[in-house]
């Protein structure tokens, strides 16, 4: 991890002013990779520490209270860390996007966010294929602007409640 640091370091030494347009974007774009890998990383490894109960080592109940105590996150990042971890152990192919740096953080949190554990379970017993959704999901989060996976992980919603919402009990609307 050292080695991993040093490159950071070095980085951080390069004189900006002295790239060109093209090289600027050409490393923004690395930088993006990089950040995305890490953060792929880092969801993979808290989900082990979720996993294995990692956090009683330090005397805490979970690895949320973990992250917001000792890395100091907020709780909604250690949420969304949390929650991605767990969606993407039923998604191959969004984990490996993300492990390659092709899928942020974010698009990852946009399945996670609407595809927990009871969604997995009624798309198993509905015989809804996940890994066509997870291979349609992938390449969009890849391909196509943001706004088109939120499209995708909709049709998803639909697919596995064709009826859509039920209606507010209380009425008005």
């Amino acid at each position: 991890m050292s080695e991993l640091m040093s490159a950071l370091d070095a980085l951080a030494a390069d004189d900006l002013h002295s790239l060109t347009d093209g090289q600027v974007l050409d490393r923004t774009a690395f930088l993006v990779q990089l950040v995305n890998r890490a953060s792929a990383e880092l969801t993979r490894t808290v989900r082990r520490a979720d996993t294995t109960q990692a956090a009683e080592r330090d005397g805490l109940k979970s690895v949320r209270s973990w992250l917001t105590g000792h890395a100091r996150l907020a709780p909604v990042d250690a949420s969304r860390i949390l929650r991605s971890g767990r969606a993407l152990e039923h998604f191959p192919a969004l984990a490996a996007g993300f492990a390659d740096g092709q899928i942020t953080a974010a698009q990852v949190n946009v399945v996670a966010e609407k595809v927990g554990p009871g969604e997995v379970a009624r798309a198993v017993e509905q015989g809804i294929d996940l890994a066509a959704f997870d291979q349609v999901w992938a390449r969009v989060a890849v391909e196509s602007p943001h706004q088109s996976l939120v499209a995708a992980v909709q049709a998803f919603e639909d697919a596995l409640d064709p009826d859509g919402p039920e209606p507010d009990p209380r009425g008005g609307g």
